[in-house]
């Protein structure tokens, strides 16, 4: 797990995550929708550019972990190989980071209308 401030990627703006939530209710109890992950362990490095960004799909491993998959500047390919999302809400006893897995364990589904969001740069 990386050390908090060495993670860089952009959060969610505040207003626009009630919004969302509102109309996408989390399925889990502990609703998450804060970041997208750019880079781990990126302690020094720069914080990344302003993006384009839009919510296109979903993954929910019908158990305790759902997550909101996002294009930044028209890709979902995250630099490292896996891919740019956000945590949407989680069970008990889970971590947003296993979102990672389930995207590669089950995939996503792509939604009907891309969800324009609104990300800033960040380091957390």
């Amino acid at each position: 797990m990386a050390k908090p401030g060495t993670v860089i990627g952009w959060k969610l703006d505040r207003v626009e995550r009630e919004s969302l939530l509102a109309a996408h209710p989390p399925r889990y109890a502990n609703a998450i929708a804060d970041h997208v992950t750019l880079q781990t362990e990126a302690k020094g490095r720069p914080l990344p550019p302003d993006v384009r960004a839009s919510i296109v799909g979903r993954t929910d491993d019908e158990d305790s972990l759902e997550a909101m998959v996002v294009a930044i500047d028209g890709t979902t390919d995250r630099p490292d190989g896996s891919t740019f999302h956000i945590t949407w809400s989680l069970g008990p006893d889970r971590r947003a980071r296993e979102s990672n897995d389930v995207l590669k364990e089950r995939g996503w589904r792509e939604l009907d209308h891309p969800i324009a969001i609104t990300l800033t740069p960040a380091r957390f």
